[in-house]
């Protein structure tokens, strides 16, 4: 198996329509561990659309790609451990807490003979993605330090605007406008691709260019749709400047890239399961094609 990066070197950075289960699947498919944004919203009023913050799996050739590590990690983590040996590619987009809080719980790490090989970008006030993980993620927010969990664990740095591959899978990276940054992904495979844009706030003038190029006439598009426009430009407490964007956003940009399919996603931790389907209603109208994301949720790419 190759992996290879542009502008990257190849070795391990050093420095100290739905269905229930994915297994066997060796297409290409997306399936959702963890669609809220910001904070998990456990309760009655969260569970048909979930409560976890953000990750999702892609299996793509017979690979398992991984993005971000929110609580949905940890659930991911559950069903993994039924599958071991387990060997995934883990991305991340950032490093705010919705993002990597399920990673000191992910059960498969603390697994001898599982391998993960971990990408992000350094985090702006950092200098190696591998400290990162040991000094802000593992060693203040767990008991077990990185040096104890037996997986094997392998970190890559990665810069906006450059292309990898894992044999004959692209995953093309853009910068995200996100307070402290925030990194998009797109992936392609047989003429298939999904673009990850989550944690992104859109220009109030013109598109966002980043989001754009990643997106062109991609199968899915999974984007920030945080807020609503109206809760966005709330006079009493707007949303403008917090890092994230509003469904009607989702709709103009896969309409403007020619996305076959839009995914509404990171989901505001206020939203019920009643207000969300009162979105699925109106982003239904502007783009029939469009899904709100929900936990377990399995979409085929290119289907």
């Amino acid at each position: 198996m190759e992996i290879s990066l542009s502008s990257v070197a190849a070795n391990p950075v050093d420095c100290p329509q739905p269905s229930e289960s994915i297994k066997g699947i060796d297409d290409f498919v997306v399936q959702f561990w963890g669609v809220r944004g910001s904070v998990p919203t456990p309760g009655q009023e969260t569970v048909r659309y979930g409560g976890n913050t953000s990750c999702l799996e892609m299996r793509v050739g017979g690979k398992r790609l991984i993005f971000d590590g929110g609580t949905g990690l940890r659930m991911l983590g559950d069903q993994l451990m039924q599958e071991m040996p387990v060997q995934a590619y883990m991305f991340f987009t950032h490093y705010h807490w919705d993002h990597i809080q399920g990673f000191p719980l992910f059960a498969p790490a603390f697994i001898r003979g599982n391998r993960f090989d971990i990408y992000g970008a350094i985090p702006p006030d950092g200098d190696c993605l591998k400290r990162h993980f040991v000094e802000r993620i593992l060693h203040s927010n767990s008991p077990v330090p990185l040096m104890g969990l037996p997986a094997d664990l392998n970190f890559y740095e990665l810069n906006h605007n450059q292309t990898m591959m894992l044999d004959d899978i692209e995953i093309r990276t853009g910068s995200l406008n996100h307070p402290n940054t925030a990194m998009g992904y797109r992936v392609s495979w047989q003429g298939r691709s999904v673009v990850y844009c989550s944690d992104t706030e859109h220009f109030p003038d013109r598109l966002d260019e980043n989001v754009y190029n990643l997106a062109l006439d991609a199968d899915v598009l999974i984007y920030d749709a945080m807020y609503t426009d109206e809760e966005y430009h709330n006079p009493k407490s707007p949303k403008v400047g917090w890092g994230h964007s509003t469904w009607q956003e989702a709709v103009r940009m896969a309409k403007e890239a020619r996305v076959k399919r839009v995914v509404i996603f990171h989901h505001d931790p206020a939203h019920t399961d009643d207000f969300l389907d009162r979105i699925a209603e109106d982003v239904q109208i502007a783009f029939p094609k469009a899904v709100m994301a929900r936990e377990g949720l399995i979409l085929p790419v290119g289907f």
